[in-house]
């Protein structure tokens, strides 16, 4: 990334720069300031804001996933239509990602290979889980800080539309610096470095700590902004990436139509499963969400 215009960056220990050298040249005062402002290098660096630890602990963490990208395409006619009628007759509001965690609930209790987590090392191991939990990505602020946050909703194989959209107002609506859903993130902020990177480190080798903390899948949204598709790994074997939807052109009966279509993807962790089950998981979660 270059700021003003520079289109260089910054140069390191033995390597030449172009011009006048340096050490002819020292620069003092405002002309030090002014290669601040308009070099590449962009600024004086500063510690990362606490806020953002959660982040790269679990950067780290799924290093050693080994992801595989799908997509599709979903006509979501009557998914809006659903949510239309619910809002008109019961004054109930239905978000786009409430419809994907029920579906993809539904279709992984279907699919318990694909329903799993799996920690590496020398010797791997596998849990299967006898329930479907969901995490959800959320943009939300902590410390006046822009971060993102999950929150796990569980029980998606047996969870209704209603129960599902009230776990979800409730987070959205609800204070971040004061929701319980977040005391451990906020928890592990306030620890030095060293001691909150050892207890998220252990916390996510744990296979039954693991469903509760990130799902047994997870979805991910930038579907409110102009972003057709794009694949995020979400730390569970699954995860579900949703787009924006937007009227396209799709074949019914031989004829072509106008519809609403949303772009859902897939990353999976190949260790756990193949692409041929991860393609079922996506077909399914594909026609769940098109016989709403």
């Amino acid at each position: 990334m270059t700021v003003g215009t520079s289109t260089t960056g910054p140069p390191t220990a033995g390597t030449p720069t172009t011009g006048t050298p340096a050490a002819s040249t020292p620069t003092t005062g405002s002309a030090a300031a002014s290669s601040v402002v308009t070099g590449s290098a962009g600024g004086v660096p500063r510690q990362l804001p606490r806020q953002r630890r959660h982040t790269l602990f679990f950067l780290r963490a799924v290093r050693e996933f080994a992801p595989v990208f799908l997509d599709t395409e979903v006509d979501v006619t009557g998914v809006l239509a659903h949510r239309q009628a619910a809002r008109a007759e019961r004054g109930v509001h239905y978000s786009t990602t409430a419809y994907v965690l029920r579906a993809a609930g539904r279709v992984l209790a279907r699919h318990p290979d694909a329903n799993a987590a799996l920690r590496g090392g020398p010797r791997p191991r596998i849990a299967h889980y006898p329930f479907v939990h969901g995490k959800l990505t959320l943009d939300r602020s902590l410390g006046g800080q822009r971060v993102v946050l999950g929150t796990v909703v569980p029980n998606l194989h047996q969870a209704t539309l209603d129960e599902i959209q009230a776990h979800l107002d409730r987070v959205r609506d609800g204070d971040a610096e004061q929701l319980p859903d977040f005391a451990a993130i906020r928890r592990l902020h306030a620890a030095p470095w060293l001691v909150g990177q050892a207890r998220f480190r252990r916390a996510a080798r744990s296979l039954a700590l693991r469903p509760h903390l990130t799902g047994t899948f997870a979805v991910t949204s930038l579907g409110h902004r102009a972003v057709d598709s794009f694949h995020s790994v979400g730390g569970t074997t699954t995860t579900f990436g949703v787009g924006r939807v937007l009227p396209r052109a799709v074949v019914r009966d031989g004829e072509v139509a106008v519809a609403p279509v949303l772009r859902l993807s897939l990353a999976f962790d190949h260790r756990a499963i193949d692409g041929a089950q991860a393609a079922d998981v996506l077909t399914e979660v594909k026609d769940e969400l098109e016989q709403v």
